[in-house]
């Protein structure tokens, strides 16, 4: 997890000075069962998540045992991916995104909101792909590892995780995206290593 942690510093470290400005470095805070953070009472049955409030990513250190045996994504870089992501949630609030997605959400009804939302989390698993792509272009990607990050992407689309738990799919209620529009925006970022190819929002 260091190792990612560090290399998606170098990346976007990389990306920001080349757009002409600095990247702030988040904190990666590993605990079990629950957590204080400044978005509240972090528990484990929410998942990895980002606050904007302390600029920290949360990651329960028995997630990725889940990740392989309950949905079916095992691997280096699935676990890669998730993290990631988290740190495309933390580029998010550098760039402002999720303050402009923040206040919108509070303007709009509760469709609204979900619809802002997977447009948010879409775009966070593009910023994974752009990691990706710098990942792959210092060979630190082995055969097989994209197809790992793409299957963890399908595996936690909201379509498939309310099949499992309530047996029926009900898409205005979904908040990260489905299955098909994870991996779509993961291969984006992937393929073009470029955050701009990441606006979810105008799409």
């Amino acid at each position: 997890m260091r190792v990612v942690l560090k290399d998606t510093e170098d990346t976007w470290t990389t990306i920001f000075r080349s757009n002409g400005s600095r990247y702030e470095e988040p904190t990666l805070v590993l605990f079990s069962g629950a957590t204080n953070t400044a978005c509240g009472l972090g528990q484990s049955a929410m998942g990895p998540f980002y606050c904007p409030g302390d600029r920290k990513v949360y990651l329960d250190t028995s997630f990725f045992e889940e990740l392989d045996q309950r949905f079916g994504a095992p691997g280096d870089f699935a676990q890669a991916y998730v993290i990631a992501h988290e740190i495309g949630h933390h580029v998010q609030n550098l760039l402002g995104v999720s303050d402009r997605v923040s206040s919108a959400r509070q303007r709009g009804g509760r469709a609204e909101a979900n619809a802002l939302s997977v447009r948010l989390e879409l775009q966070a698993d593009c910023y994974a792909g752009v990691w990706g792509y710098y990942a792959a272009q210092r060979d630190l990607l082995q055969p097989g590892d994209a197809e790992e990050g793409l299957r963890a992407a399908a595996a936690i689309g909201d379509d498939r995780l309310q099949r499992q738990t309530q047996g029926r799919v009900v898409p205005e209620s979904f908040t990260h995206g489905s299955s098909e529009q994870r991996v779509s925006w993961l291969k984006r970022g992937l393929e073009s290593g470029q955050i701009q190819s990441c606006d979810t929002f105008k799409e």
